[in-house]
């Protein structure tokens, strides 16, 4: 009893301030790291003592990545330039404060901490919480969600109830680019000022309307809006995935590739609508006509096996399985 009392008034005292010592200094460590750069480079050591040995009052949001050139890990780089926008927003924020860090271990740099979280693919987003261990709502979906600043701060939100405002840094590639292309078309229209009529031209018209369609269909503006990867290298055996294996994903290569498929496939509907209106040869009509009806069904294939392989359970296919 005696010995429980000594404990009670003068060890556990001592503990609870040794503790809060210890918070106190890595918490400075952490918030003079975070002064000097938005985002701190982590290795084993640094991430075993401030991530996974308590304690801890702080969530950590860490950015698994391979960003050596060696690596050739294309997605790394642009999901870091991500990272790096939503990790400044946060720092310059008025909002700012020691309950949230951004950092970044790169495989190169701790090949101890992959191991140990049995991590094999490159970048994964995880939020550390300030105690217990992480969930698995706490790694970041990339494959389905994508990896903008936007998409990224509303998942922090969910898992630390922290909102991010992302303050993206000016880009005036698209304003010069839109003022390049309004100089050309005043151009072009000066010059034709005397003979006007190719704006009356319905097949130009109808390209770029075709055009505008290829692109929206194809996925362009979710691409747009989720950021997703151009393709998916697995790290094991360097296969390189341009088809996202889910519904309710997509790389930019995919979108690419259903832009091709569709065009061939109007190309196709084109010619055959040409071989039976028009007025000429029939031997040219008739080859117009095969090959117009190859297209179609040799492409419109190649799309419905695409379909079936992310809509998993399709029954019907057409020549390609």
């Amino acid at each position: 009893m005696y010995g429980q009392f000594i404990f009670i008034q003068h060890i556990y005292p001592l503990i609870v301030r040794l503790i809060e010592n210890l918070l106190t200094e890595k918490v400075e460590q952490l918030m003079e790291w975070s002064s000097r750069r938005s985002i701190f480079r982590m290795n084993g050591d640094k991430f075993r003592k401030f991530i996974k040995t308590p304690p801890r009052n702080y969530s950590m949001i860490v950015m698994f990545t391979a960003l050596q050139p060696q690596r050739q890990c294309s997605v790394c780089r642009q999901a870091n330039e991500e990272y790096q926008i939503l990790a400044n927003s946060w720092r310059y924020s008025s909002a700012f404060c020691n309950k949230l860090f951004f950092s970044m271990v790169d495989y190169d740099e701790g090949t101890d901490v992959f191991q140990q979280l049995n991590m094999n693919s490159a970048p994964t987003f995880m939020h550390f919480p300030p105690k217990g261990r992480p969930k698995r709502a706490d790694t970041f979906d990339l494959q389905r969600i994508g990896f903008a600043a936007e998409q990224l701060a509303k998942w922090i939100a969910d898992r630390t109830d922290v909102h991010i405002r992302v303050f993206r840094p000016p880009n005036y590639s698209g304003t010069i680019a839109l003022a390049l292309l309004v100089s050309l078309v005043g151009g072009l229209l000066y010059l034709r000022r005397n003979n006007l009529e190719f704006i009356y031209n319905k097949t130009g018209w109808a390209m770029v309307s075709l055009c505008i369609v290829f692109a929206m269909t194809s996925g362009q503006m979710w691409n747009h809006i989720r950021g997703p990867p151009y393709a998916h290298k697995n790290p094991h055996n360097g296969q390189v995935s341009y088809i996202h294996g889910s519904s309710q994903a997509q790389f930019v290569a995919e979108s690419h590739i259903i832009l091709v498929l569709n065009a061939a496939i109007t190309m196709g509907m084109v010619l055959l609508n040409e071989a039976a209106t028009s007025k000429g040869d029939v031997g040219k009509r008739r080859i117009i006509c095969l090959v117009g009806l190859g297209l179609v069904v040799f492409f419109f294939s190649f799309l419905l096996s695409i379909f079936r392989s992310k809509y998993h359970g399709y029954p019907y296919s057409f020549l390609i399985k």
